[in-house]
């Protein structure tokens, strides 16, 4: 019998392979316990002894199941363990099975994709119950993965259309010169400003998107590669034109309504284009630093086209499906239903998981796409996390913010400024009126209560998808913001005020359509408590956490640990926690997964 290559094997490994000739199946026990890597020997050993002549009888079918007893232990170990099968932990777990590793997904749910799923909730009615347009899915990873051929289809979003009080509108389409023929309707300046602005947000997209891509500096203890990146950036910003440089400065240092300010003077195009500066903060439109989450919902893109938003075909339950199918075509393993009770560590180092079932799973690292309250604060035991860092994570900020109304509709809504059935009813609905509107939404979550006059936005994916509604009917996905997580009353608050909240957003919408009251066939209200319940969202926030400027690039989601490490040893986050953030993108799990891969080439994973 050949013996392994490596250091020499224990003796008391080597006793107990010896003993295990009239005794192996406790043996095997013993050696695979005390001594690991004894076990590829361990079972030579014993398909030696099973094949020799003297292999008969209880030795022999011992000997000749011990082999198929200790392969069936290892393979319960795996190279990587992915807490969380939203989009991000999907991503991270198919680069990883793409480069050969072995990787297992555990996912609380019985259905894939976090926030980013699609379930049946009422009979042939099937919703994007949270997240329900995509635009900033990175195209290297659709590329990477070839999520097309695992069933991925983007349909376009046509355009923006507001309705106002007045009994007029605005519909920007997405076809540029009919949409500044609309704005010129309203005010000619504001239509040549346009033209410029798109110009100049573009300019500002092609400067941050490679930030996207990039792994965070470390500013405290920048690396030489570090220094590279930033002076990279550095060149990259001084090459800008000089109006570019002044406007990406006031980018990340404005507010999105005083930014527009700049720009337009017309109040349905400045309330209808700031709502982007808010979606999942708890922000109003005139807080400073929301001209850059602006920026960040303003530079996606599909099939190349920029500004560019759209359906997936089926819900954005199919996103998470074909990343997941992918990941499964690479090898990786997915376990739905299987909640993690909380991930194993010893001496520093992260060793698995053990399920709230109680099984333990080993693998060599453990990634997380769950959010750092989750990951740490109940995942991790006490004692294994520096109280600086605890500290930290305790200070990271959710604010949940927002809800969901999902309505089946029997028939489609008309709206008062341009009744009847059209392209119009095919894109984005937005009720954002003027940035006084949206301000006074926002007056209200401050004191602790839903917006009495909430910002809604609203998308009829079945005019698009026929698929996700029975034949002549048809779904409605309603966005709310303001809902805040906490209420005046408490968090708990929200059971008791869940109908009156959809009475709310449906009252809201009826004003503009007053035929939606009568074609509701079913309704589904999900509050951030339910975010919080449902979808492991702490405090209800969509991406993990705020998308405010103190908790972004080399500060998310804490300072000195926003390259996806972990104290803790092979313990890496690769969610929406991490950078560049939130949204449906998979740029988090996509660079954690690269870091990962780059621990194991050099050994420290």
């Amino acid at each position: 019998m050949a013996l392994l290559p490596g250091p020499p094997a224990p003796r008391g490994a080597v006793f107990l392979l010896v003993k295990s000739i009239r005794n192996p199946a406790p043996a095997l026990l013993r050696t695979r316990s005390r001594f690991p890597r004894m076990r590829p020997l361990a079972a030579t050993v014993f398909r030696n002894a099973a094949r020799a002549p003297e292999g008969r009888g209880l030795v022999g079918a011992a000997c000749r199941a011990a082999p198929r007893a200790l392969e069936g232990e290892m393979s319960t170990r795996y190279d990587a363990i992915v807490i969380g099968g939203g989009h991000n932990g999907l991503t991270t777990a198919a680069y990883m099975a793409r480069a050969g590793k072995k990787v297992l997904v555990l996912e609380r749910r019985h259905v894939l994709g976090g926030a980013a799923v699609t379930e049946e909730i009422f009979p042939g009615f099937k919703f994007s119950v949270l997240s329900y347009v995509v635009s900033l899915l990175r195209p290297e990873i659709i590329r990477d993965l070839d999520l097309p051929r695992h069933g991925l289809e983007i349909l376009p979003l046509d355009g923006t259309f507001s309705p106002m009080p007045n009994g007029d509108y605005l519909w920007r389409m997405d076809d540029h010169a009919r949409s500044i023929r609309e704005i010129a309707r309203h005010s000619r300046t504001d239509a040549e400003a346009y033209e410029e602005f798109g110009k100049a947000m573009q300019a500002l997209c092609r400067f941050v998107k490679p930030i996207m891509g990039m792994l965070p500096p470390d500013p405290a203890r920048p690396g030489l590669k570090d220094i590279l990146n930033l002076l990279f950036m550095g060149r990259r910003f001084r090459a800008l034109p000089y109006d570019d440089r002044y406007n990406q400065v006031q980018l990340m240092t404005m507010s999105a309504a005083d930014f527009l300010d700049q720009w337009f003077e017309t109040p349905v195009l400045k309330g209808t284009m700031s709502a982007s500066g808010i979606i999942g903060t708890f922000q109003g439109v005139r807080s400073p630093g929301t001209a850059y989450v602006l920026l960040h919902h303003y530079m996606g893109e599909i099939d190349g086209a920029f500004r560019a938003w759209g359906f997936s075909r089926g819900g954005t339950g199919g996103i998470s499906n074909a990343i997941g199918s992918a990941a499964v075509s690479f090898g990786a393993e997915i376990r739905r239903e299987a909640p993690v009770a909380r991930i194993l560590v010893e001496e520093g180092k992260a060793k698995g998981v053990v399920l709230e079932s109680g099984d333990e799973i080993h693998a060599d690292i453990v990634s997380s796409s769950v959010d750092p309250r989750h990951t740490f604060l109940r995942f991790i035991e006490p004692g294994h996390l520096p109280d600086e860092f605890l500290e930290e994570v305790k200070r990271y900020k959710f604010r949940g913010s927002s809800g969901k109304v999902n309505l089946a509709l029997d028939g489609l809504p008309e709206f008062k400024c341009l009744p009847g059935v059209g392209h119009h009813l095919r894109g984005a609905i937005s009720i954002s009126p003027s940035v006084e509107y949206m301000e006074r939404a926002y007056d209200d979550a401050k004191y602790g209560a839903f917006s009495s006059r909430p910002y809604i936005d609203i998308v009829i994916p079945s005019l698009t998808d026929p698929s996700v509604a029975p034949p002549g009917k048809h779904v409605m996905s309603c966005f709310v913001q303001y809902a805040p997580y906490k209420l005046k009353e408490g968090p708990q608050a929200w059971d008791q005020k869940r109908e009156v909240f959809g009475d709310t957003v449906v009252n809201t919408i009826a004003e503009y359509a007053p035929n939606l009251k009568e074609i509701i066939l079913h309704r589904q209200v999900v509050t951030p408590l339910d975010l919080e319940r449902t979808y492991g969202l702490s405090e209800g926030n969509i991406f993990h956490g705020e998308l405010s400027l103190e908790q972004l690039f080399f500060l998310r989601p804490v300072a000195g640990w926003a390259r996806f490490r972990t104290p803790i040893r092979n313990l890496y986050m690769c969610g929406s926690a991490t950078h560049p953030g939130g949204g449906i993108m998979g740029a988090p799990g996509r660079l954690a997964a690269l870091e990962i891969l780059k621990d194991f080439q050099r050994g420290v994973a």
